[in-house]
């Protein structure tokens, strides 16, 4: 009896291949200990207040930094998932990038006071790694999952995602004690992301398995840096050739400019504009991780039911909700219940928006340009943070962080908007056309299954 209910409840039930796709889904469970320690919650404060040591300067400079980095990734992302089809190797090119981003991490735990060209010199690698990472892994997603499958695949990575932060953020609570931590804490914190970050990402390349399924290889003598361009460069033509890959590029490259404010600034938020300090900034975080799993989880089956599309704007309206009870609530202690409400819906919405974005993008894109096209969704998803912290900061700074919120709204109502163009049905019949073209199959249940056993 026992073994029947656990077996109901284990999310891989019915899947032909669950150890690759548990294998899968480590990675977004272990890259999470860069995401909410590093991007969001410890690093940008010890940033802002011990690195630069004047909280004005230090909200500039990190908008700077994050934007300067993320500006790098728009430029790089493309041309390494164009080399990673072109020489079959996207577990290759993932292993590298792996191994850069801990090691980056590594060396930013060195940073101390007054280190500022440093710190951002290692935060910019780590984030370039970090953000090729997430674009590669995201385009094993078709090689792992047919059709039927990828919206239920995709948001089982993106839950143990945040899995992964629920693990991490207790973690890094404890090194950092019950107070404000001390230098020597945050730097531990860091050292802590890149042990968490390797060792929980070893089962990827250890059950995926990349399917190359008659990909080109690079021919004899060629340049691979040239290849990455040129390869770019076509698949920027393709993207426009196929409409509603396009258009779905547009919608997320503005409402990707909302979340990423959330992602780069909503610590700095917390702590300086709402008093949130110590123990209760890191129990806020965590709310916002669980209800976030939530969303990443219930968006795979939401999508299931009433189709990606739809799942999608019902996400964006969930942001603009919280977007606009952001901007109306008063900044006092008796609204204080009010900020941890819109902290559950912003963490449903941080959860759905990227598992239901990805999964959205896989269904129209040709299985034998994944990684070329995921490297363009990952660029797209990138020059938002450019946009949206640098926006954010340049408004907050001069105008108050209010006019700012009012931004981050315009945003996501925008979005909204141009995610309505986007036609579901065509763009997947351009995709398997396509593929057929160039003498691709989809990937099937039996032969993931089949692999699963080989």
């Amino acid at each position: 009896m026992l073994r029947r209910v656990l077996s109901r409840l284990n999310p891989f039930r019915g899947l032909p291949n669950p150890r690759e796709v548990w294998g899968w889904g480590m990675f977004d469970l272990a890259n999470q200990s860069f995401a909410i320690l590093i991007n969001t919650l410890f690093f940008p404060i010890y940033f802002q207040l011990v690195i630069v040591g004047d909280e004005g300067k230090g909200r500039l400079l990190w908008g700077a930094a994050a934007a300067g980095a993320n500006l790098l990734v728009v430029l790089l992302g493309p041309i390494l998932g164009a080399v990673a089809d072109y020489t079959r190797g996207k577990k290759r090119v993932l292993m590298f990038t792996w191994l850069g981003c801990v090691l980056a991490l590594l060396l930013l735990s060195r940073a101390g006071e007054g280190m500022v060209v440093y710190a951002i010199a290692c935060f910019a690698f780590a984030t370039v790694c970090y953000a090729a990472g997430e674009n590669l892994v995201a385009s094993l997603l078709p090689d792992i999952a047919d059709a039927r499958r990828m919206a239920r695949v995709s948001s089982l990575g993106w839950t143990m995602g945040y899995v992964g932060a629920l693990l991490v953020l207790p973690l890094a609570i404890l090194v950092a004690g019950p107070g404000d931590p001390s230098p020597s804490e945050y730097r531990s914190i860091v050292v802590l992301a890149a042990l968490w970050f390797f060792v929980g990402a070893l089962p990827t390349f250890l059950f995926v398995r990349e399917r190359a399924n008659g990909a080109p290889a690079t021919p004899s003598g060629a340049n691979l840096v040239a290849t990455g361009f040129t390869r770019f460069f076509e698949t920027v033509g393709d993207a426009a050739r196929f409409r509603n890959v396009f258009r779905f590029l547009a919608a997320f490259l503005v409402y990707a400019c909302g979340v990423q404010v959330i992602i780069y600034f909503a610590g700095i938020i917390a702590k300086n504009d709402f008093g949130f300090e110590g123990f209760k900034l890191a129990l806020f975080f965590l709310q916002i991780t669980v209800t976030a799993g939530i969303g990443a989880f219930g968006v795979g089956w939401m999508q299931d039911r009433v189709g990606r599309k739809r799942a999608l704007l019902i996400t964006l309206g969930v942001w603009i909700v919280a977007a606009l009870g952001a901007l109306a609530m008063p900044r006092t202690p008796a609204f204080e219940w009010a900020f941890w409400t819109i902290g559950n819906l912003i963490g449903l919405g941080l959860g759905a928006i990227g598992a239901g974005s990805r999964s959205f993008f896989a269904l129209l894109t040709p299985l034998h340009k994944s990684a070329e096209f995921f490297g363009l969704w990952g660029s797209a998803y990138k020059s938002a943070a450019v946009v949206g912290p640098l926006l954010y900061g340049v408004i907050a700074g001069t105008v108050g962080p209010r006019v700012a919120l009012g931004a981050v709204l315009v945003f996501f109502v925008a979005g909204f908007v141009l995610l309505l163009r986007v036609d579901e049905r065509s763009g997947r019949r351009d995709a398997i056309r396509a593929q057929r073209r160039d003498g691709w199959k989809s990937v099937e249940p039996a032969d993931l299954a089949a692999s699963a056993r080989a």
